[in-house]
């Protein structure tokens, strides 16, 4: 243990009783029973548990380490992060300039293109559709379709080619 905790909780005949760390330790070297009692830190106080909550303990806490690796090796910026010597939150100044006229092309085009990908045929929304959403690479396409990936290039340039000119005669 890395600490002295300032109390020590067991149970006894079913209702929890305070001892000094150093009591405890008395305890623990006197008793063998001591050596199976489960405990779990609570404000600088151990508690005694039972199994099934001591695992519980651990496992979230695990799990808590382990999203804070996760965090840190993809640089995750926690909001905690932004606050002042004092522990105030800071403010963050936001743009609140919003173009409204390239958020409405934006939507226009979107909509556009979801009408021209719902003119294609079967073959090439399958082929979109496995490359553009799935995030599939040429190659994986390839193989899926049993072609070689230079084919799926034609195939994809042709399709998109395609696209342009039906949103281009919709204008």
């Amino acid at each position: 243990m890395k600490y002295a905790p300032r109390k020590v909780y067991i149970k006894e005949s079913g209702n929890y009783v305070e001892l000094s760390y150093m009591d405890f330790c008395r305890r623990k070297q006197s008793d063998q029973s001591y050596m199976d009692k489960l405990f779990i830190p609570v404000q600088g106080c151990l508690l005694e548990v039972v199994r099934e909550q001591y695992a519980d303990f651990y496992k979230d806490k695990e799990r808590w380490r382990y999203l804070k690796k996760l965090d840190t090796n993809h640089k995750l910026l926690s909001l905690e992060g932004f606050t002042d010597s004092e522990g105030n939150v800071l403010d963050f100044i936001v743009d609140e300039v919003v173009d409204v006229a390239e958020t409405v092309v934006h939507a226009v085009m979107v909509d556009r293109l979801k009408a021209a990908l719902s003119l294609l045929s079967d073959g090439e929304q399958t082929l979109i559709h496995a490359i553009f959403f799935e995030e599939l690479s040429e190659r994986e396409v390839g193989l899926r379709l049993g072609v070689t990936q230079s084919v799926v290039n034609k195939r994809k340039a042709k399709i998109l080619a395609k696209l342009r000119k039906i949103m281009e005669n919709e204008i």
